[in-house]
């Protein structure tokens, strides 16, 4: 019996892996249907569990597999997750036309995987060009820049320019440190 329950709060996608991973233990012979697969996959994937999300893709048989093209289009997204290509990420997303059971875990997947890249250049860049940043987060550059000033985290140069690169100390300057430390430590 396949589960049809969505879930639309995070507690609710849990629920839903749980049901999704008994299915696939009580299932009989040991093989779940194509839908428990697959939404067992994609759920792996929201959740970040790479680990899991592999060991299940080997653990599908062949035939499963090569019969359903969305168990296929759900796994290119995993592995554009496994080579942390966020443009990558979503496009293969928004390529595919999603069945109605895994639509809103991909919906949830693309929305986490954006947040996820806002807070990973937020901790990595004090300035990005603005064409990169939107590629990065998967939006068009004016709403990517509008989101970014109502976070207020970074400061972003416009996209025609580059960021500026601090000055290279020369050797008077690296001298001077150096005797610096020196007397500092004796």
């Amino acid at each position: 019996m396949p589960v049809a329950v969505m879930a639309e709060s995070a507690g609710g996608f849990r629920r839903l892996l749980q049901q999704c991973e008994t299915q696939e233990l009580e299932a009989p012979g040991g093989i779940a249907t194509p839908l428990v697969y697959g939404q067992l996959l994609a759920l792996y994937l929201l959740h970040n569990d790479m680990n899991n999300a592999r060991y299940l893709w080997k653990r599908i048989p062949p035939a499963i597999k090569s019969a359903n093209a969305e168990l296929g289009a759900v796994w290119s997204v995993g592995q554009r997750i496994w080579q942390r290509d966020f443009p990558g990420i979503y496009t293969t997303i928004s390529a595919h036309q999603w069945s109605e059971t895994i639509q809103p875990i991909m919906e949830a997947l693309r929305d986490a995987t954006r947040k996820r890249a806002f807070g990973l250049v937020s901790q990595a860049y004090t300035s990005i060009v603005a064409d990169d940043f939107a590629a990065f987060v998967g939006l068009p550059v004016e709403e990517a820049v509008k989101g970014v000033l109502e976070a207020s985290f970074n400061r972003f140069t416009p996209s025609s320019e580059t960021a500026p690169v601090p000055p290279i100390p020369n050797e008077q300057q690296l001298a001077r440190l150096t005797d610096y430390v020196a007397f500092l430590e004796n």
